[in-house]
């Protein structure tokens, strides 16, 4: 379903194009047609550029100036001009948009002045001038004399115009972009996507990753394809310009080789003589210069065309056609008799011309200039070879086509270059950078999840979300990575699922083994479930107020409060008479009572010894056999001081004592809070770790709730 909504949507982003096209081309006719001194082919650009982004307005600006040749062949060059209008308008509303009049604005300004520069460059490089007649009018009546003021008179004429064009543009694609359901115009624009369509803040975020990559694949592509595309367009142009130089040169070879022959028919060879003796005084030799002038004319782009005979030395003149255009000029041309030495270019054919053979046209370079020279044999009756015609074509002429061909060339691959890089970086975007990278931010995703399974599960939802539908080997390895973060995730429930059970096995455990010793202590009533609120309280509080922030990880959090019942487990190995005597206890007694912290020590090391990686008891461990310690070093059952004491041992203290002065006794009733609090207090700095009691006492309403659930008699 997915997949035939985007080929839908496809279809309809071309038939936004295809109607571009047609409203560029329809305007582009009326205006030419009507002569007026504007180009608007860029309508149907710039309304595809705001709607559906870079690649639809480019290739709408490519097409429109090519299908605009049927009527304007001149048009096709100017496809590049759209194609930089596409691109400025692209990025114009992916940075600004048009939300305010002002950026409006500021987009058609700089529109005209992109527009109006590129094309009257091209004008006047290309065309030499103004194609408009209203421009040219205007530019005679200004009468600049300075060909470079001319130009930017020009420039500042056609950005005005331009300026003018553009906000016509402009404000119809908005208009009609107006009009167009905001639906609509999202398919068209994400039409491309073969994803999830990225928001603007992602596509900039994707930048900024590529910023700190060396070679990304974005850069890679973009690279590869420049350089494709540069060395494609730079062999079409070198093949073209050879043929086209090659095919000028034959051209006129046959040109220069045709005006020879027909001179070389047009004089009589048994008259030479007498031509070359006397000059224009024999007869025949005005009526013979008129033909040959008459044949040189005809022939149009001869430059010079000449008679003459050689020896192995001189060249000498006989006719010259130089001296009928520009008689006044002696010394531009040659009169009959004059001689010339043998140009170094033509001694290696010398052998040829002396025999009276005929030889390929030659090219040279010299005072004359750069030019390609056909000789032709001029024959008497008998078939001797008297002399012969000359007709030479300008090379330099040939160049300045091959340079004009060079730039109309460059000019219509320009547009399609930018076209086949635009689709290139396209296509490569949303088959391969967009949904590698889209995969990769997914994946980091899951790095930063250790055991919650909520997130887990919103990261594979996340990653299936991308649906990414490239149909090639990137859509498969979207499919493996969905499947393999869903087992993943499976398995983690299932784990977690495992863990629990056995963590409330464990629990359960715990606070069976610690029933049976309070149950033997008529005195403690709730004492594990008070203490374990206690000891939550105060490590919670530690860890807000960033006291052993090293220390208090969430292990260590979980670990403390799961072991906190077990912290008495010692004295289920003090008799019931000790244990629960109801009077003070002896000296000897008493020692007797403090051996619980040492037995709970090895009851847990025990078990520590039995349940492998159970970190948990290790906690359970330090608090059974410390939690009697004091912070001045005057407990027992080592005298252990400071941080010294382990951390659980030192929060246990702290619980411990406050719950056996807020609890009654068969020896005495329970202490009121507030002198309760002043004990601690007292103690902070001496018996007990002062951030702890700091902590204890700060959350203070919470304790007073555990009060009031166990204590019934709490104040």
């Amino acid at each position: 379903m997915k997949r035939f909504r985007s080929h839908r949507d496809s279809m309809i982003r071309a038939l936004a194009v295809i109607i571009g096209i047609a409203v560029g081309v329809i305007a582009s006719f009326v205006a030419f047609r009507l002569k007026l001194p504007i180009y608007p082919d860029d309508i149907g650009t710039i309304g595809l550029s705001t709607i559906g982004g870079l690649f639809p307005g480019i290739m709408t600006a490519v097409l429109t100036s090519t299908v605009c040749m049927t009527f304007n062949s001149d048009s096709l060059y100017f496809g590049i001009v759209n194609a930089v209008i596409a691109i400025y308008t692209a990025w114009f509303v992916r940075k600004n948009g048009f939300n305010k009049i002002k950026d409006v604005l500021i987009f058609v300004l700089g529109a005209g002045i992109i527009g109006g520069s590129l094309s009257g460059t091209i004008q006047w490089v290309l065309f030499g001038g103004p194609q408009t007649e209203v421009i040219v009018e205007i530019l005679n009546t200004i009468n600049i004399s300075s060909s470079i003021s001319n130009f930017l008179v020009f420039i500042l004429i056609n950005i005005s115009i331009n300026i003018i064009e553009k906000g016509t543009a402009t404000a119809l694609a908005l208009l009609v972009r107006h009009f167009i359901p905001m639906e609509i115009r999202k398919r068209i624009r994400n039409s491309g996507w073969r994803q999830r369509p990225l928001t603007k803040e992602e596509v900039k975020e994707m930048d900024v990753e590529d910023a700190d990559i060396h070679l990304s694949i974005r850069r890679r592509m973009t690279i590869m394809l420049l350089v494709v595309a540069s060395g494609v367009a730079i062999l079409i142009g070198y093949i073209w310009t050879t043929l086209y130089y090659n095919s000028v040169k034959e051209e006129a070879k046959e040109k220069a080789l045709t005006t020879a022959r027909a001179a070389a028919m047009a004089i009589n060879g048994d008259r030479l003589p007498a031509f070359l003796k006397d000059g224009e005084a024999a007869p025949g030799y005005k009526e013979t210069a008129d033909t040959l002038y008459y044949i040189w004319k005809g022939a149009g782009d001869v430059e010079y065309l000449y008679v003459v005979t050689m020896d192995e030395e001189y060249v000498t003149f006989i006719f010259d056609m130089d001296d009928r255009e520009n008689p006044a000029e002696e010394s531009e041309a040659y009169s009959p008799g004059d001689r010339v030495l043998v140009e170094e270019e033509f001694k290696p054919y010398l052998p040829e011309l002396l025999a009276g053979q005929e030889i390929e046209p030659v090219v040279s370079d010299n005072i004359w200039g750069w030019t390609l020279t056909a000789y032709y044999p001029v024959r008497d009756s008998t078939g001797k070879t008297v002399c012969y015609t000359g007709a030479d074509m300008s090379m330099q002429d040939i160049t300045s086509y091959i340079k004009d061909f060079i730039l109309r060339v460059a000019l219509i691959l320009a547009g399609f270059f930018v076209l086949i890089i635009a689709y290139g970086l396209w296509t490569t975007g949303i088959y391969i950078v967009y949904p590698v990278h889209s995969l990769k931010n997914k994946i980091e995703n899951f790095t930063g999840i250790e055991a919650d399974q909520k997130q887990l599960d919103a990261a594979v939802r996340s990653l299936r979300s991308l649906n990414i539908t490239t149909g090639d080997e990137v859509e498969k390895l979207f499919r493996a990575l969905c499947e393999m973060a869903s087992s993943q995730a499976e398995q983690l429930r299932s784990v977690r699922r495992l863990s629990e059970n056995t963590a409330k096995m464990q629990n359960g455990l715990i606070i069976t083994m610690a029933d049976l010793v309070e149950n033997r202590d008529s005195d403690t009533g709730a004492h594990i479930q008070k203490t374990a609120a206690y000891v939550k309280i105060i490590v919670e509080g530690l860890k807000k107020k960033g006291y052993y922030a090293e220390k208090i990880t969430p292990k260590f959090i979980s670990d403390v409060v799961r072991s906190a019942p077990l912290h008495d487990i010692g004295k289920i190995s003090i008799s019931d008479q000790i244990l629960n005597k109801p009077g003070k206890l002896t000296d000897e007694e008493y020692e007797i009572m403090k051996t619980h912290t040492t037995e709970g020590r090895k009851i847990m090391e025990k078990a520590i010894d039995t349940v492998e990686g159970e970190n948990y008891l290790k906690e359970a461990r330090n608090m059974a056999a410390y939690h009697h310690e004091r912070w001045d070093g005057k407990g027992y059952p080592e005298g252990l001081h400071g941080e010294v004491i382990p951390l659980s041992a030192r929060i246990m203290a702290v619980a411990d004592v406050f719950d056996a002065l807020t609890s009654r006794r068969i020896y005495k009733p329970p202490f009121p809070l507030d002198k309760a609090i002043e004990m601690l207090k007292e103690g902070a700095g001496t018996q007990f770790d002062a951030k702890c009691v700091e902590v204890f006492i700060d959350a203070l309403p919470e304790v007073k709730v555990i009060l009031r659930k166990y204590n019934e008699d709490a104040v």
